[in-house]
């Protein structure tokens, strides 16, 4: 039995090691490709003209600086932190400041907007208070089936419902509904903190093998790029 399980672990250690070592750029790569489109477009939009900036909503100490400044940090953070991290260069370096926008974009502009960045368009009746299927359920039913439904996206849903039957009565509403149902945006938190967890991830795996310039940087330079 003992020769067995290290038999076994040999082998998971060998498979694992070889991965490690000429695969792991993968999921520096894959991230990387996700990400860096996302922030150029949006870094793009910002300096283009959309600057929806404003003093009140920044939360300190972003809050005492200059609007003009925050836009002009944030606009070129995601412009052209989004154009290095697709080619992989100084991506610990640029994981930093994507960060840090990320979490003050999800507390400044969505985080009164609870979780959900889309509205569910038909919550559950276990999720709309006083009704019986909410009296009968229990604290683990109602986290299960409504951890993306708050007040704000349950009016949501009304008026998506609302907006729906209009269309059915005056428009054509199987063309319109023919790529994708059609949703309400709740513009909660979710997507600046599922972008904050991939530059944090970034920030310690870097730009992986292979499929970065960091990786190429370091061995021009003669420094091990292993673990970069």
């Amino acid at each position: 039995m003992n020769n067995l399980i290290d038999t076994f672990g040999d082998w998971y250690d060998r498979i694992f090691n070889f991965i490690n070592a000429h695969f792991s750029g993968i999921a520096s790569l894959t991230l990387r490709l996700i990400l860096g489109p996302v922030l150029i477009g949006a870094g793009w939009e910002k300096i283009t003209g959309n600057n929806w900036f404003s003093q009140e909503i920044l939360p300190f100490p972003f809050s005492v600086l200059p609007v003009e400044l925050s836009w002009f940090l944030a606009s070129w953070t995601e412009f052209i932190g989004g154009i290095c991290l697709l080619l992989g260069l100084a991506t610990r370096i640029w994981a930093i400041p994507l960060a840090i926008t990320m979490l003050v974009a999800a507390g400044s502009v969505h985080w009164d907007n609870g979780w959900a960045a889309i509205a569910p368009s038909n919550p559950p009746a276990i999720c709309i208070p006083d009704s019986d299927a909410n009296r009968n359920s229990n604290v683990f039913e109602r986290y299960i089936e409504c951890r993306n439904v708050n007040e704000r996206t349950i009016e949501a849903s009304k008026r998506l419902s609302r907006a729906k039957d209009i269309l059915r009565e005056h428009g054509n509403y199987r063309y319109l509904n023919g790529s994708g149902s059609i949703v309400k945006l709740n513009n909660g938190i979710e997507f600046a903190m599922i972008y904050f967890a991939m530059v944090l991830a970034l920030l310690f795996i870097g730009g992986g093998r292979y499929f970065s310039l960091d990786y190429y940087l370091r061995l021009l330079f003669r420094r091990d790029p292993s673990t970069h």
